[in-house]
């Protein structure tokens, strides 16, 4: 009797995965989120359009992540597509957590984003690993630790374009 050994996590080559993401942002921009931006409920998590400020530039900075929903809560994964190093999206957080978030289908909401430690990461990763059984084996490809990053709503007067007064991204 053989016992069949699983195969190692591969995953695609670096010129693939920024090709691909280009493609993704062109396509949900020139769609107007209406191509390929998925509600987080129709295969265990979704994609969202955040706007950071860039740290460097100090300008506008979209990017399409993946998220989960945690109650009011908005929950992603700062993996850099499982390469080494931080997102960049991730290191304009850390610099300046104000934000502006996009669901599908729903205004702009401006939010708060933080990075969450102990019990709370083990959770959430939980809840991660439950919607892709690889998550383990892909963290496991780097050599640091993946954020868990939770987006919350910020309190304040909402504008009419669902951007918070005094926490709009430029």
């Amino acid at each position: 009797m053989t016992v069949q050994q699983s195969q190692p996590t591969k995953l695609p080559p670096a010129w693939f995965k920024h090709a691909f993401w280009r493609v993704h942002r062109a396509l949900c921009r020139l769609s107007g989120g209406r191509f390929l931006w998925t509600p987080g409920g129709k295969r265990g998590w979704g994609a969202l359009r955040l706007t950071t400020v860039g740290r460097k530039s100090g300008r506008e900075r979209n990017v399409i992540v993946g998220y989960l929903d945690d109650g009011p809560n908005v929950v992603a994964l700062a993996m850099n597509g499982w390469d080494e190093g931080h997102p960049a999206w991730w290191l304009n957080l850390e610099a300046q957590p104000d934000c502006v978030i996009r669901l599908p289908g729903r205004q702009p909401r401006p939010v708060r984003a933080r990075r969450v430690v102990g019990a709370e990461r083990d959770r959430l990763w939980q809840l991660w690993g439950a919607v892709d059984l690889q998550l383990d084996d892909y963290a496991a490809l780097r050599s640091i630790e993946t954020p868990v990053v939770v987006f919350e709503p910020t309190d304040g007067d909402t504008a009419e374009d669902g951007r918070s007064a005094g926490n709009t991204v430029r």
